[in-house]
């Protein structure tokens, strides 16, 4: 199917393109989320009539997206999950768990804007694109511990998934005396 973009869309085109899509993409994404129009030829006179109006409300879009760009950059957000020793979470911090977080750090942003590319399942410092605009994306810091005070000492740099490992050297030497102790208890009899 052939459509015009209202919009810049990644990895398709700029506003005013004429380009061809598969249909369930058209469809299910660019039709009912206002990014296109049917290239028909009413439409393609639609859009020609409209073109200005679209390219200023795009660029104020634009515009405001950078303002908050500006402040969002840079940004560390703490998410609380809970998380094994080896700091490996039960759950996940998903696109809409970061997106509460920045809205309840003072700012705008919905799930759609948070561009992760797979759910974050470890605690520690994690670096999330955020695209404000298409145009337009920031990077903030998602920090995700068991604590408050956990997250703290994480975003001064400190390590927290130190586990302590016995090496088999240190377990050998307990077992061997603990086989000795044993040993010479059991010969005596």
């Amino acid at each position: 199917m052939e459509v015009i973009l209202l919009e810049r869309v990644a990895k398709l085109g700029q506003m005013g393109d004429t380009v061809r899509v598969k249909d369930g993409y058209a469809r299910n994404f660019l039709l009912p989320g206002g990014k296109a129009l049917r290239a028909t030829p009413a439409n393609k006179a639609r859009f020609e009539d409209q073109r200005s109006q679209l390219e200023t409300r795009n660029l104020e879009s634009k515009a405001e997206a950078a303002a908050v760009a500006e402040r969002l950059n840079g940004q560390t957000f703490v998410i609380i999950r809970q998380a094994g020793e080896t700091g490996h979470l039960y759950g996940s911090v998903s696109p809409r768990d970061i997106a509460d977080a920045i809205t309840a750090g003072g700012f705008s942003a919905n799930r759609n804007q948070v561009a992760l590319r797979a759910p974050i399942k470890t605690i520690g410092l994690h670096e999330v694109p955020i695209h404000l605009h298409p145009e337009v994306a920031a990077s903030i810091s998602v920090n995700v511990a068991r604590s408050a005070a956990e997250a703290e000492r994480q975003a001064v740099g400190e390590e927290i998934n130190v586990v302590e490992e016995t090496t088999m050297d240190d377990l050998g030497l307990e077992v061997g005396a603990a086989l000795a102790d044993a040993g010479g208890s059991l010969g005596d009899r």
